[in-house]
């Protein structure tokens, strides 16, 4: 197995030139800040002592030499999580006249990448692939690519089979030398940015949401009077703490600042509580409001005690009817008759002054809670307005940004 840097002049570095292809992006958690992509590697160098003369040997111009007899560079990427057994290296190397080498490389990379969801789910994400050597400095080993970053980025859409939610939009590479533990290194930094498909996330999440504010809105055209005000609204809220619940599942806690969708959720939660609040408060004066007036009028009942007493007065004072003989045969008794005008009373009253009375004269309490209960809603309806507002000229200036 050979051990030496394959060079005659060991002052000359080694120039070792590497490709990255992504075939598919797998998966990319937001809580554990990982991203696990399918990538394929191919990494060339020139060994200075392994060349020939191809009309020397029959015109053979490839060689395929077993990985264990040769020297190979230890690049590594910095930013792999992934087990060793996810990679899966040639078995050979291809070897050209000129010296020229050639190996492939196919790896499940599970990569630590700084995941930024402030702006979930139209966000995008740079996740960086630096390749360095962990022994060698700048003098020995000199990264460098055979391909352009737009060609492994039209290369790699085109071979991509799985995606996820994400969109591959473009791969940069960049070139630096920093401070290792042997001197000066040289690294090659490989930029991938992915952007996610917010559509799912705009369906379940923004849209629901908005439909809630604007049904709670709608809520306060509910008559107060039925009881449905308040239940109604108490519904709008439990449904927001449901989309609340599964967004915490979605989201990292490493963030330093709220996202976006979260200000958003806690926004319409306060805005429908304090809703809540409101219902709450004036259906306790409607109702404070009934009981003071049902408290208040016993006259309809002194009324028609007065009246009953009157007809029992009138009834005893009419026990001796007249002489029957000078009456018609078909002429009712007056107590009846009395019971039909005492009936008819009643029936007048209750038609002519029940409800009218009720509505001609509300209570202080049921007039103070539709003053409330208006003002309410047109601070509540310009709140919320400027705060949907706000929320979108916030997430568009952020995306136009990116």
């Amino acid at each position: 197995m050979a051990v030496m840097r394959p060079v005659k002049n060991w002052t000359t570095p080694t120039l070792v030139q590497m490709d990255l292809v992504l075939y598919g992006i797998l998966e990319v958690d937001e809580k554990s800040q990982t991203i696990t992509s399918h990538i394929w590697i191919r990494m060339g160098w020139t060994n200075e002592f392994l060349t020939w003369n191809p009309s020397d040997f029959c015109g053979i111009d490839r060689m395929m030499i077993p990985r264990s007899s040769l020297w190979i560079p230890d690049v590594d990427i910095e930013e792999d999580a992934s087990d060793t057994g996810t990679i899966h290296n040639s078995p050979v190397i291809s070897l050209s006249p000129s010296g020229s080498m050639l190996a492939n490389t196919r790896q499940r990379l599970t990569s630590t990448c700084l995941l930024i969801v402030t702006l979930f789910p139209f966000d995008k994400q740079r996740c960086n692939f630096t390749f360095s050597s962990m022994t060698s400095d700048a003098d020995t080993i000199a990264l460098g690519t055979v391909s352009t970053d737009t060609m492994l980025t039209r290369v790699s859409e085109r071979l991509m089979v799985t995606r996820g939610e994400w969109n591959l939009d473009k791969i940069e590479i960049d070139y630096c030398s920093k401070n290792g533990t042997s001197g000066c290194q040289s690294s090659l930094i490989y930029t991938i940015i992915i952007s996610r498909k917010p559509m799912l996330y705009v369906i379940i999440f923004i849209v629901p949401l908005f439909y809630f504010v604007l049904l709670d809105v709608c809520s306060f055209f509910i008559s107060e009077a039925r009881g449905e005000k308040l239940s109604f609204k108490m519904t709008v809220l439990l449904s927001i703490s449901v989309l609340l619940l599964i967004l915490k599942d979605l989201l990292p806690s490493t963030e330093d600042h709220l996202p976006m969708i979260a200000t958003y959720c806690v926004g319409i939660f306060a805005l429908v509580g304090i809703s809540v609040l409101e219902a709450m408060l004036v259906g306790f004066l409607y109702d404070l409001d009934g009981s003071c007036s049902n408290a208040q009028t016993p006259n309809d009942a002194q009324v028609d005690i007065q009246l009953e007493v009157d007809f029992h007065k009138d009834s005893d004072g009419a026990e001796e009817p007249p002489e029957r003989s000078s009456l018609p045969l078909n002429r009712p008794d007056d107590r009846d008759l009395l019971r039909l005008i005492l009936e008819e009373v009643k029936t007048a009253r209750r038609e002519a002054g029940g409800p009218e009375e009720d509505e001609r004269r509300p209570g202080c309490y049921r007039r103070l809670s539709k003053i409330i209960d208006s003002v309410f809603f047109v601070l509540y309806f310009l709140t919320v307005a400027g705060f949907l507002t706000y929320m979108n000229i916030m997430w568009m200036t952020q995306i136009i940004s990116i």
